[in-house]
């Protein structure tokens, strides 16, 4: 079945540059394109955002980041959230945007951005395992914030060679599974809206 067009959100969760997250990101960008989906891609670099602290968010509210992601989270019908593996976790950055996007806003007093949306988890590591621990702690994080995740999800391992110079995968099966996981979302989002 060919799932509808959808607005998709797709959030590296690395800030480095030259991230394979960040590379992974720009394919899936590509490919769900050439689905014909709306994407809007989300570097972290561009949001940002301090530490979260409970006093800051007291004092001053929500960064200026934060309320600008959290819009994109919620104008969005999927998300997919593209990680690195960091000491077998998320990194930082990633977990992060995460809490001050969750928290509540005083213009929508205790609604999470993140209660209800579908969501994709793809991983990319140099190593053999792709990423794939980061994909444990990331799918608890946003099911705690009230996401669907969906069950599909992608470690691409050897992260370092899976990309090609014009940005596509160096393997087509990498490419199909990343696709299927696409459409996947963009179908189970369709199917809540």
């Amino acid at each position: 079945m060919i799932a509808p067009m959808a607005a998709l959100l797709v959030l590296a969760g690395s800030t480095r540059q030259g991230a394979f997250s960040k590379q992974f990101a720009r394919a899936v960008c590509r490919l769900a394109e050439g689905l014909g989906h709306r994407v809007v891609a989300v570097d972290l670099r561009d949001f940002a955002m301090p530490l979260y602290d409970g006093d800051l968010e007291a004092a001053q509210g929500l960064p200026e980041g934060a309320l600008r992601l959290r819009s994109l989270v919620l104008a969005a019908d999927g998300i997919v959230v593209v990680t690195p593996e960091y000491n077998a976790s998320l990194p930082a950055v990633l977990k992060n945007a995460l809490d001050w996007t969750s928290r509540p806003y005083a213009a929508e007093p205790g609604v999470s951005a993140w209660k209800g949306k579908v969501a994709a988890l793809l991983a990319s590591s140099p190593g053999a395992l792709g990423g794939l621990r980061a994909l444990v702690h990331l799918r608890q994080v946003l099911m705690n914030l009230g996401a669907l995740v969906l069950t599909e999800q992608f470690a691409l391992g050897h992260a370092d060679r899976a990309f090609a110079p014009d940005g596509g995968f160096t393997e087509p099966k990498q490419a199909a599974a990343v696709q299927a996981i696409v459409e996947r979302l963009a179908l189970v989002a369709a199917r809540l809206r």
